[in-house]
């Protein structure tokens, strides 16, 4: 909202400018003779409002976004790879990895960026067919919105293919909303999550009303009841500011996160869910991750000790046997 004032400033001031012309020189001289009626139905015109641009904070963040990609890729981080020989896992750790990122909550609920103090709580996850749809703040250019879309349809598949829950695109009766915001729509952020989600807890939303640089992308997931566990509603929220692997980044890690592996855990490798920033993209420990959640005997509300046995039994099949 602030370019969008800082631009009407800007327009107002050149009227002004205008104005103060009218009796110089320049301005058309007094004639005795009267106007010409306007034909009838012919319309006035309605000078167009002039469009907007993007602020000076947004092209700011842009080129710190750009930075911080090009400093992590300089470091060999954000690996799009996978995982390799280099990061070897076992069905133990893939279950103690499960436990911290699918049990653990990042932040407490409904506190906004207060990190939890990193009790196992309950598995949560969406029982209902999940269907996807892409928004974006209004000075997000047109090719990028055709790239982010892209990028959403065809991880939307993975996901699919991966976890064997519905999930597809589709713009009727949205449930899992990915919003591509620029730092000049951020009052819109809330008044967006608000039509979408009416009764929202306004604890959930005030994390938009400063949100530091430092926090790229995030997931908001509601459950069908209140204090419940299986999800009905998802919101995304991405920075448009973010290069194109950033934002591919952050459509992986907040997606899936919304689908219900909601933490990190520093010991979790090769993964996204971790905040060593060593992986931009869901590996193949993630994808077995996901497996696991879905899996038909894991049900939302379940505890560590409801799903322990049954986790790593899936756990070790998926790794080709205990180790």
């Amino acid at each position: 909202m602030h370019g969008r004032w800082r631009h009407i400033g800007l327009a107002l001031g050149l009227l002004a400018g205008l104005a103060a012309c009218d009796s110089s020189k320049l301005a058309p001289r007094q004639t005795d003779v009267p106007p010409s009626a306007r034909p009838e139905g012919l319309k006035p015109e309605v000078p167009e409002e002039a469009p907007r641009r993007r602020s000076l904070a947004s092209r700011d963040l842009e080129t710190y976004y750009a930075r911080v990609q090009a400093d992590l890729l300089a470091q060999g981080l954000l690996r799009t790879d996978g995982g390799g020989p280099d990061t070897p896992f076992t069905d133990t750790m893939l279950l103690r990895n499960f436990e911290r990122i699918a049990l653990a909550e990042e932040y407490e609920r409904g506190a906004g960026l207060r990190p939890s103090r990193g009790e196992l709580g309950r598995i949560k996850k969406w029982k209902k067919p999940v269907r996807v749809a892409v928004e974006f703040g209004a000075l997000v250019p047109a090719a990028q919105r055709v790239q982010d879309s892209n990028m959403v349809a065809q991880y939307v598949r993975r996901l699919a293919r991966v976890s064997g829950h519905p999930i597809a695109m589709d713009s009727n009766d949205t449930n899992f909303h990915v919003l591509f915001m620029s730092e000049d729509d951020k009052a819109e952020i809330a008044p967006r999550i608000r039509a979408l989600v009416p009764d929202v807890n306004p604890a959930s939303l005030k994390i938009f009303d400063n949100l530091p640089r430092s926090i790229h992308c995030l997931v908001i997931a509601f459950s069908e009841t209140p204090g419940g566990y299986d999800y009905g509603e998802a919101i995304a929220v991405i920075r448009s500011e973010h290069p194109d692997l950033l934002r591919r980044s952050c459509i992986h890690e907040e997606m899936t996160q919304g689908l219900g592996l909601g933490n990190d855990s520093p010991q979790a490798r090769p993964s996204i869910f971790n905040d060593d920033d060593e992986f931009a993209l869901l590996t193949t420990h993630d994808e077995m991750l996901l497996k696991l959640l879905y899996d038909p005997k894991v049900t939302p509300g379940m505890d560590v000790d409801e799903v322990r046995p049954i986790v790593a039994a899936r756990a070790a099949e998926l790794m080709g046997g205990p180790s």
